[in-house]
C-alpha cells in the first residue's frame, strides 16, 4: 500500500511559520485534520524554518499535531538533538527524516538512531553531492542499507530517498531517478522508496501538472511512498489509480471503496 507522508506542517511554509511563531493551534489543527481525511499516512512536522526556536517549535508542534490526529508523525530535522527530544514526546512509531552518507551527517545519525523503534528516511546523499547518474543512487542506497541493516533495522523500516531533482535543470533528470528507483526495489528487496515529489516540476509552470504525472510514473517503476500535499486530491486519486494499477492493491478493492465515497471521480 503506498504511503503518503503529509508535507504540510513545515515552517518553511509562510502560514505555518505564522502560525508557530503566533502559537496559531487552530490553523495547525485544522491543517492537520484535513491532511487525515485525505488520507495521508504520516503527518511530517519540520520546524526547523525558525533559526534558534527549532525545539521549542517542535515541541509545541507535536502536541498540537497528536491533539488533531491519530495518525504517526514523520519527525523531520537535520538535528539528531532535535530528533531525540522529538522521539520521546510522540505515542505511536515514527518515521525519522533523515539520514545521509555524509560524513558530518551520518556518524551522529547513526549514534542516535541506535536502539530507536523507528522508520528512517534514507537520503542517497555523500559528501561528493547530489547523484549524477542511477548508479550513483543505487550504489548509496546500497550503502546506506548495510549501514542500517548493522544496527538493527529491519528493510521494511527503512525508506531511500533517491532525491528527485527538478526536471527543469536537466532534463534526463526524471528518467535517472526512475531508473534508480527500479533497481533498488527490484534488487534490495523489502526497501521502500519515497521522496519529495514536487521537486521534479521546480522552476516550472503547471507544477500539479507535472507533479501528477510524474507520480503515476514513479510508481510504475516501484515507487511505493512520496513526501506530498495529500490535499492535492487529483494527485491522491493518481496514489490510488497507479498503485491499483501497478498490482498492490487486492481485488481492486481500495479503489473501489474510493470511488464508492466519492474520493475518486468528478
Amino acid at each position: 500500500m503506498f504511503t503518503v507522508i503529509g508535507e504540510r506542517i513545515n515552517t518553511t511554509l509562510k502560514k505555518v511559520q505564522a502560525a508557530a511563531a503566533d502559537r496559531d493551534a487552530d490553523y495547525i489543527r485544522d491543517d492537520v485534520k484535513k491532511q487525515t481525511e485525505a488520507g495521508a499516512t504520516y503527518i511530517d512536522v519540520n520546524a526547523g524554518a525558525r533559526i534558534g526556536h527549532e525545539e521549542e517549535d517542535m515541541r509545541w508542534l507535536l502536541e498540537v499535531v497528536q491533539g488533531a490526529t491519530d495518525l504517526p508523525l514523520c519527525l523531520d530535522s537535520p538535528d539528531p538533538a532535535i530528533l531525540e527530544m522529538a522521539y520521546g514526546l510522540v505515542n505511536k512509531k515514527p518515521l525519522v527524516n533523515s539520514i545521509s552518507l555524509e560524513k558530518d551527517r551520518f556518524e551522529p545519525m547513526i549514534d542516535y538512531l541506535k536502539g530507536k523503534d523507528c522508520r528512517i528516511v534514507a537520503l542517497c546523499m555523500d559528501d561528493s553531492g547530489m547523484p549524477k547518474a542511477s548508479d550513483d543512487i543505487i550504489s548509496r542506497a546500497q550503502t546506506l542499507v548495510s549501514e542500517l541493516e548493522n544496527i538493527g533495522f529491519g528493510r521494511d523500516d527503512i525508506f531511500i530517498d533517491p532525491l528527485i531533482q527538478p526536471i527543469s535543470v536537466d532534463t534526463g533528470n526524471g528518467r535517472m531517478v526512475m531508473s534508480a528507483v527500479h533497481t533498488i526495489m527490484t534488487e534490495i528487496e523489502g526497501v521502500h522508496t519515497t521522496g519529495g515529489l514536487s521537486n521534479i516540476s521546480y522552476g516550472l509552470p503547471q507544477r500539479r501538472i507535472i507533479n501528477r504525472s510524474f507520480l503515476a510514473m514513479m510508481v510504475a517503476h516501484g515507487f511505493d511512498s512520496a513526501i506530498m500535499n495529500p490535499l492535492d486530491r487529483e494527485a491522491m486519486q493518481v496514489v490510488l489509480t497507479s498503485d491499483m494499477l501497478a498490482g498492490n492493491d487486492d481485488y481492486c478493492m481500495r479503489f473501489i471503496t474510493a470511488s464508492r465515497s466519492g474520493a475518486i471521480g468528478a
